[in-house]
């Protein structure tokens, strides 16, 4: 079994927060199922409701409106049910019946059992303003594994994840040893990626065509789902998905709306439904152009600057290099892996709840990500470098000596081993991105 940091959130949550319900959303492929039905071992009694195989079969749920009607439904299915401390109800996919979102503030007062939810299109669902009581829920947003779960379906144990966090906190550099391991697995992950059933599929056969062959049905799953949620615009929907590694392989690696369908005078209010739909959905990552980069990010975004990042790192090395793994693996100056590199970084900072966002600035340059550090109540800024030349950055250097932006700390990650302080940047490994 993988083993998944979320799990310890479920079990936290149904332990110490009944007066609310879990929902669990993301993108499909991403194991959301698969570690609740885990949690769901630990009930006596456990019912799983599909309701995307109920809405395309029975609807049996279709006009549930009450909790009557909800226990009636849930009675006729057979199962056998406890009470509230040992059985589970979860209701999968629940975003195809929004009127159960409305339900489940009335479900948990009756306290007759313990729910919980997940759904893929979840945040869509939401953003179309469904009625949910305040207080009511509580979501978790899941996403594929990152590179510390990546680690751990390797063989890595928490004990020597420890150990590289406390080198990573007292900034104590690697042996060539450990670092060669680690930036080796680092370079695995970014063939792999985090789906689960790609991790899987590499950890027991190392066969890379399998992972490649399992990355490409979900990549074309993710598209074929576009066309779904869009039924007036579909082609353009799926442009705009099939567009984002090629706007990533450009030179600023921004969203560039001519280029979409090929044509001019394509404006944003054109592209807002789809790029929402994409982003809501989990299968894309937005980082947001600052025009002002100081704390807090978020009274200075500008969405019509828009970055899009593919939600996998795996996905995005199928697409560009297939089943070419020297491509990753070796050090070939000829082949530039800087949208790879900023791919996974972009991946692994969004899993650990961070907002994405970026800095353009056309007389200095840019700075790849900007993130919130509230404990310094500061911006920190962050550059990746895949090169050796990871410590020419302009646009950084310049970025964190402007005063009036009191840069406390700004991140330099590259593949180089040593740990560096120089003119307030601090220099890590690539792999250290995982305890940022």
């Amino acid at each position: 079994m993988l083993q998944r940091k979320i799990e310890c959130k479920i079990l936290e949550h149904i332990k110490n927060q009944k007066d609310r319900v879990l929902i669990v959303e993301g993108a499909r492929q991403i194991g959301k199922t698969y570690i609740i039905r885990h949690v769901g071992k630990r009930f006596s009694h456990y019912v799983e409701i599909n309701l995307l195989d109920d809405y395309n079969g029975l609807k049996l749920f279709n006009n549930t409106r009450s909790t009557d009607d909800f226990y009636l439904q849930l009675g006729a299915l057979g199962k056998k049910l406890g009470s509230r401390e040992d059985t589970l109800v979860f209701l999968d996919e629940i975003q195809v019946y929004p009127h159960l979102l409305t339900l489940l503030k009335f479900l948990n007062q009756d306290a007759k059992y313990t729910y919980i939810c997940s759904g893929s299109l979840l945040g869509v669902t939401l953003a179309r303003a469904v009625s949910i009581p305040i207080g009511s829920t509580r979501t978790l947003r899941m996403y594929p594994l990152d590179f510390e779960e990546f680690l751990w379906a390797n063989g890595f144990s928490e004990e020597t994840i420890n150990a590289l966090r406390d080198k990573y906190t007292s900034q104590e550099s690697l042996d060539e040893g450990m670092h060669g391991k680690l930036l080796s697995l680092f370079k695995r992950y970014l063939l792999c990626g985090g789906l689960p059933a790609a991790v899987s599929e590499f950890v027991n056969t190392m066969n890379i065509s399998m992972v490649r062959d399992i990355q490409n049905s979900i990549y074309e799953y993710y598209g074929l789902d576009t066309l779904k949620y869009d039924k007036e615009n579909k082609l353009r929907s799926l442009s705009v998905y099939k567009y984002i590694p090629s706007a990533l392989e450009s030179h600023k690696k921004r969203i560039v709306l001519q280029d979409i369908e090929k044509r001019d005078g394509a404006r944003f209010s054109e592209y807002k439904d789809e790029f929402e739909y994409l982003i809501q959905a989990g299968i894309a990552l937005h980082v947001s152009a600052i025009s002002n980069p100081k704390f807090p990010l978020c009274e200075s975004q500008s969405k019509n600057l828009l970055k899009l990042y593919l939600n996998d790192v795996g996905i995005l090395t199928n697409l560009l290099y297939k089943n070419n793994i020297r491509a990753i693996l070796d050090d070939n100056e000829s082949i530039n892996l800087g949208t790879v590199y900023e791919s996974v970084v972009a991946q692994e900072l969004v899993a650990h709840n961070y907002k994405l966002n970026y800095y353009d600035n056309k007389k200095h340059g840019e700075v790849d990500f900007l993130i919130d550090d509230f404990d310094l109540l500061s911006v920190v800024p962050i550059e990746v470098k895949s090169g050796k030349d990871y410590k020419v950055h302009s646009a950084l250097s310049h970025f964190v000596k402007t005063a009036d932006y009191h840069i406390q700390k700004a991140v330099v990650l590259s593949n180089n081993r040593e740990i560096v302080v120089e003119n307030g940047i601090t220099y890590l490994p690539i792999y250290y991105v995982m305890f940022l």
